[in-house]
């Protein structure tokens, strides 16, 4: 599998890091659980990793992720950052396989394929990632950071699954239909 890095992938994290950014105080607290909210940043970093791949989506998610918590907390919680890269790059593994950009996505099984792989990326970075990071990093208790990690998996396949889904059709109808485009004589 060979993933290239191009003008669009760098213009794409560049993009796609600032997006996620601005997008990092757009949230909706589970009151729930501390520190846990439904972010749409998310739909955007797999939106962007299942259309440019892993190497954008690991970018994003690390980069986006540190710049927004120093920016607008003042500190970065790396054991937060490594998993959203995670995110990333799992799911733009797969990119061919969702052929997005080939005008595919809009067959069924495409969009069920983007939304297991994004369940069990997040499944990977939040119920076991964050927290295993948490505790050996800032020793917190593996009960509240297990919940919080529960709660992030959730709010994460939730806002990929509808935002991020919602996004991959609309531009693999664009992108695909642009495709089609004859030159005429």
């Amino acid at each position: 599998m060979k993933f290239k890095i191009g003008i669009k992938e760098v213009v794409a994290m560049g993009i796609g890091t600032a997006l996620f950014v601005v997008l990092t105080n757009a949230q909706i607290p589970l009151i729930v659980v501390p520190n846990t909210a439904l972010q749409p940043r998310m739909a955007i970093l797999a939106f962007l990793s299942a259309v440019f791949g892993p190497i954008v989506g690991a970018v994003v998610g690390l980069l986006g992720h540190a710049l927004g918590d120093a920016l607008f907390y003042g500190s970065v919680w790396w054991s937060w950052v490594i998993p959203e890269g995670v995110v990333g790059l799992c799911i733009g593994l797969f990119v061919n396989k969702f052929a997005v950009k080939e005008g595919g996505f809009v067959n069924g099984k495409n969009i069920i394929l983007f939304n297991v792989v994004q369940i069990v990326a997040n499944a990977i970075a939040w119920i076991l990632c964050a927290p295993v990071l948490d505790i050996l990093m800032f020793a917190e208790p593996a009960n509240k950071v297990f919940a919080q990690g529960a709660f992030a998996f959730l709010g994460n396949i939730i806002v990929i699954g509808i935002l991020g889904t919602i996004l991959l059709i609309a531009y693999s109808k664009i992108v695909g239909g642009s495709n089609n485009l004859q030159k005429e004589d």
